[in-house]
């Protein structure tokens, strides 16, 4: 590992099954993106905010062109960066939209700078997997077998804990030791101490829109959002070779969304489950 391991997780088995990538919900469904109503000054502010958020340390986002696949490209400095997780509002209801997230901020001062999909859900919302959230433990370790992505072993966590972050893979974040602050687990990983997982084909015929996260030997931390349909081998070498980040974790497929207003992205859809965003201060 590239520096000593610095969190705690309680090892449980969930207790339920999940798909690897939740089949999309009907349109009609009252989770619908229309319905959350962000308004032209919220999103005139989200704007303004990531354009100048130079002196809060924000890297950004922007397109990148790699072998005929267009990708969204996010970097941030955990050390400088808030990044936060995000699955409930105070009423318990999932957030589900970036929209919502956004509006419960501004109640705070705040607002994002930057959100993504962070893990996969059931049909209810909830992570199939290990979800921490202001270092409250809200849904258990998954460690059961099963058919699907989420199951591709090894699979692992997304976690931060201070003013760093980092991926391991499942069996290495259970040996853990100390406390974290946030944290989703998803599955498979896509690179492992530098290897790509080893179930990839570079000839796969499955080709699907993909998010990941991972983080570089210097700890930055790295989001991705495949715009073009890939294959896992060569997302998980774009990872590797090109963003050089040692250790990699694929998200989610097909519903997978950005929320990045210096490119105007604010993507619409179904509700989501989990959600990693940047935090600023609102203007």
């Amino acid at each position: 590992m590239r520096y000593c391991l610095f969190c705690f997780v309680i090892v449980f088995m969930a207790g339920c099954v999940s798909r690897a990538e939740p089949p999309a919900l009907s349109e009609a469904s009252s989770f619908s993106e229309a319905s959350s109503g962000a308004s032209a000054a919220q999103g005139q502010q989200a704007l303004a905010a990531a354009q100048n958020a130079g002196g809060d340390g924000v890297r950004g986002c922007r397109a990148v062109n790699h072998q005929q696949i267009d990708y969204i490209v996010c970097r941030f400095d955990p050390a400088r960066n808030d990044i936060r997780l995000f699955l409930n509002n105070k009423d318990g209801a999932p957030y589900g939209h970036f929209n919502r997230v956004n509006e419960a901020l501004a109640d705070k001062g705040e607002m994002l700078a930057f959100a993504m999909n962070a893990g996969m859900y059931h049909e209810d919302r909830r992570p199939v997997g290990l979800y921490i959230e202001n270092g409250e433990i809200e849904t258990p370790a998954n460690h059961n077998d099963g058919p699907g992505n989420f199951h591709m072993k090894p699979n692992g966590v997304f976690f931060v804990t201070g003013p760093r972050a980092d991926v391991e893979d499942m069996q290495t974040f259970a040996r853990i030791k100390q406390p974290v602050d946030y944290a989703t687990q998803s599955g498979p990983m896509l690179v492992i101490d530098g290897a790509i997982h080893p179930r990839f084909l570079p000839d796969s015929n499955s080709l699907k829109r993909r998010n990941g996260v991972g983080v570089t030997q210097t700890g930055e931390v790295i989001f991705v959002l495949a715009d073009t349909p890939v294959r896992f081998y060569d997302f998980a070498i774009f990872f590797r070779d090109e963003l050089k980040t040692p250790d990699a974790l694929y998200l989610d497929g097909s519903i997978s969304r950005l929320y990045a207003p210096e490119l105007g992205r604010n993507d619409p859809g179904l509700a989501m489950g989990p959600i990693v965003g940047v935090v600023t201060e609102a203007d």
